[in-house]
């Protein structure tokens, strides 16, 4: 029995990134094998086993063979006489097909090492077309990896581009998609994500809202090489490592030719499709729908944009919310530092401090409402600041 550490903790390892996940393959070893020496069996499509100390995954070596459409389509072969390199070829890209043995020593049969070196994501085989959620792998990889300079190889994206003209992409779930977004949400780039997919044709079929920027002629008259929505996720990372502040402003700034109602109900048709978590998707619609009161200049606008942008509630989606306008040139700097203090304010105001302690029930809440837009008011909020 053998055992190898492989895949991404062996690429990040060469490309001397932080080492965070560990997965190992083990070879020439049987299920049984492996619960004799106090492994926990976990897979059920295949033998994967999570270590008694560690509780690090080990798979045994495997091969699979297409059975069906979609990614839940395979059938998987895993016996001791299964080697290492045969278990390496069935993985989506080279740079995901190294393994290392104990002594450290680098086995890379795909030439792995070298795709790193030049910055390339190319699949291991033709077999690459058998699996839909690649094209997403590799369109995050695209985000991840961006900051080194790394291409999608021109046949590699032949392959993705015949995977969407067969209809493979049709067979995706919502939860693999998300799974795959909220992951490249969080990169570095994380408008190449929907770059690649464009590049491939299954931004169309996936996110047809997105894909519909590209197509917007407004993007010719200002010298943008990517659509204001892109644009503005792009910028996004300067400014909030938060992923649900860059989803919002992805969310929030398509489809700016349409009126409210319609971008609003885009965005809940993208977010309901995807089942999207639901503080992602109340912090997108939250932006759409209450931007006309933070574009604002009375009032009346700010204690709206406060009470329903959970000001008073102490739960980070307030902050998360400006976040969002500040990034998409909504609000600028010193107008959302004006809203916070005075959202501070505000939200300090109770029951207590009114002059008429004879009020009940609702009464309470309107007096308290007026006092609060009164602390607003006295701050002469205009639309320059």
């Amino acid at each position: 029995m053998e055992i190898y550490r492989v895949g991404g903790a062996v690429r990040d390892k060469l490309l001397k990134l932080p080492v965070t996940e560990q997965d190992w393959v083990v070879v020439g070893a049987s299920p049984q094998q492996m619960l004799e020496l106090g492994y926990k069996q976990v897979g059920k499509d295949f033998p994967v086993f999570l270590h008694p100390e560690t509780g690090e995954e080990y798979a045994l070596a495997r091969t699979e063979r297409k059975t069906g459409p979609g990614y839940t389509g395979f059938s998987f072969h895993a016996s001791p006489d299964v080697t290492l390199e045969q278990d390496l070829q069935r993985r989506d890209l080279t740079i995901n097909a190294m393994a290392e043995a104990a002594d450290g020593t680098l086995i890379d049969p795909c030439h792995g090492q070298d795709d790193l070196r030049e910055g390339l994501l190319r699949h291991v085989s033709p077999a690459f077309v058998e699996d839909p959620v690649r094209i997403l792998r590799v369109a995050r990889f695209a985000a991840r990896f961006a900051h080194y300079g790394f291409k999608v190889a021109h046949d590699t994206n032949a392959l993705m581009r015949e995977m969407v003209a067969n209809g493979e992409v049709d067979h995706l779930v919502p939860e693999r998609v998300w799974a795959e977004l909220v992951k490249a949400l969080g990169t570095d780039a994380p408008h190449r994500f929907f770059t690649v997919l464009r590049g491939c044709g299954a931004l169309a079929v996936l996110f047809p809202e997105i894909d519909r920027e590209f197509d917007d002629d407004r993007q010719a008259h200002n010298g943008q090489s990517l659509p204001a929505a892109l644009e503005a996720l792009k910028n996004s990372v300067a400014h909030s490592d938060d992923p649900r502040v860059r989803f919002g402003v992805l969310i929030s700034s398509l489809g700016t030719g349409l009126d409210t109602n319609s971008r609003y109900n885009q965005a809940e048709d993208l977010c309901q499709r995807y089942r999207i978590p639901n503080d992602y998707t109340r912090l997108a619609l939250a932006a759409i729908r209450l931007e006309c009161h933070a574009r604002g200049s009375t009032p009346e606008n700010a204690l709206q944009l406060m009470e329903s942008g959970g000001a008073f509630k102490k739960t980070g989606f307030w902050q998360r919310l400006l976040s969002v306008y500040l990034i998409t040139g909504i609000l600028d700097k010193p107008r959302a530092d004006l809203l916070t203090a005075l959202a501070t304010k505000a939200g300090a105001v109770s029951a207590a401090q009114l002059e008429d302690q004879s009020l009940r029930g609702p009464a309470i809440g309107e007096a308290i409402r007026a006092r609060r837009l009164r602390i607003i008011a006295d701050a002469k909020l205009d639309p320059e600041h």
